[in-house]
């Protein structure tokens, strides 16, 4: 017997992946279902995911134990989110209204729109003001059921306000519920006082490199570091350059990859090692290949195609069948996917990218918490696991994806304590 403080029980069905690392394969035998399942936590570690009556015989329930009652829902692990940018200051609704009306990134950001334009406005945003900007985003986030969050700095562009930005996100990782993954992103853009420079990429790579970087390890204000790896951004030289230095200052890598062209993202991140390449929209089949032989995890993002309306979604389904592993996540930010909700981005996955959704749910789980390092501890509901789930209000997982858009969610238990119940 193990005994137990908190139970989950009454549930339509149980499902969650299983395991300590990225799942490449694909199908419904990706996901673990079990009808009527339910699951038992001790002192904020999942004890016990069986059925009711393997329950009875197997879990003493302490008394004084927290019961919910999952009234006929489905239970999942806590969605994780690996790719956000969810501090800063500044919305762009007008921006998104111009697109709409046919106007062009150059034309938008001509008119003092686009990146540089939250540049301005979180140059200008106090510490108080990103971490209170930065709840209300987490808060949000909570209410759609993630559980943990990776958040990367990138709006500052120079050395004072990208740590602004990371000392917020460090305050939020210690205050608020959600587990916080912080990612320095100095290398998000060239901000305009290099642009108007001759050589000015190289000259602010220098900036990332001899200052932001070290400054950044000084403090421990980052796990991972982060860029933007595209034509008229930051070149494959330029990016191999500042990730080396990364790398060499104790952070773990990430990359921007092939996003806007296929220039090589993947094959960058796949020959340093980075955890993950994000984005993916043009990446070529000799990165998908690279992927699959470092083990590289794929974190394609709908939600940025959808709300780019781009002709071009990232190939998922030729990711998923060469062997490397995919997870999903929001790239909420203010400009290109302006959306917290993960059940937004499983249903994307699945109409727009081909995903079954057994697969976008793993790659909401646990691929998303192995692209965060975090695989052996969330992810998935399993003994010895972090208590980190949620209950929807429905009878299966399929209608996350079949009763799409609207926010099914009824409980999330965060680390064994109920955090909220949305009306």
């Amino acid at each position: 017997m193990v005994k137990a403080d908190l139970l989950i029980t009454g549930a339509s069905e149980l499902a969650t992946p299983l395991g300590r690392e990225a799942r490449a394969g694909s199908g419904q035998d990706s996901l673990s279902v079990i009808k009527g399942g339910c699951l038992a936590a001790m002192e904020r570690e999942i004890v016990f995911v069986g059925s009711e009556e393997e329950m009875k015989s197997r879990v003493e329930l302490l008394a004084g134990a927290t019961t919910i009652d999952a009234e006929g829902g489905t239970v999942l692990p806590g969605f994780v989110d690996p790719h956000t940018h969810a501090v800063f200051a500044g919305e762009r609704p007008e921006e998104f209204d111009m697109r709409l009306r046919g106007r062009g990134y150059a034309e938008i950001a001509k008119a003092g729109g686009g990146i540089l334009s939250t540049v301005r406005a979180t140059r200008a945003a106090s510490e108080d003001e990103l971490v209170e900007i930065g709840k209300r985003h987490l808060d949000s986030m909570l209410a759609h059921g993630t559980t943990t969050v990776e958040i990367k700095s990138g709006y500052g562009l120079e050395l004072e306000t990208e740590l602004k930005m990371l000392r917020a996100i460090r305050r939020l990782s210690e205050s608020h519920p959600l587990t916080v993954i912080p990612t320095f992103l100095g290398a998000h853009e060239v901000p305009p006082e290099y642009r108007s420079r001759p050589d000015g990429m190289n000259h602010y790579a220098d900036l990332v490199v001899n200052e932001m970087i070290p400054a950044v390890a000084a403090e421990g204000l980052a796990q991972y570091c982060d860029i933007f790896t595209e034509t008229g951004v930051f070149d494959l030289e330029t990016s191999r350059r500042i990730l080396i230095a990364a790398r060499e200052a104790g952070m773990g890598l990430k990359v921007h990859a092939d996003q806007l062209t296929p220039l090589g993202g993947a094959e960058l991140a796949a020959e340093l090692g980075a955890i993950s390449a994000e984005h993916l929209e043009f990446v070529s089949d000799k990165g998908i290949s690279k992927m699959a032989e470092a083990g590289t995890i794929a974190i394609p993002l709908p939600g940025a195609a959808f709300f780019l309306m781009m002709k071009d979604y990232p190939p998922a389904r030729a990711m998923i069948e060469a062997g490397v592993p995919v997870a999903l996540a929001t790239d909420f930010n203010p400009g290109s996917s302006h959306c917290e909700s993960m059940p937004v981005m499983i249903a994307l996955a699945c109409l727009m990218m081909k995903m079954s959704v057994a697969e976008a749910i793993v790659a909401a789980t646990l691929n998303a918490a192995a692209a965060v390092g975090l695989a052996d501890s969330v992810g998935s509901l399993e003994p010895g696991k972090r208590a980190d789930a949620i209950v929807i209000d429905a009878p299966s997982h399929y209608h996350l994806v079949y009763h799409w858009g609207v926010n099914l969610l009824k409980r999330v238990v965060k680390d064994g304590d109920v955090l909220s119940r949305p009306e």
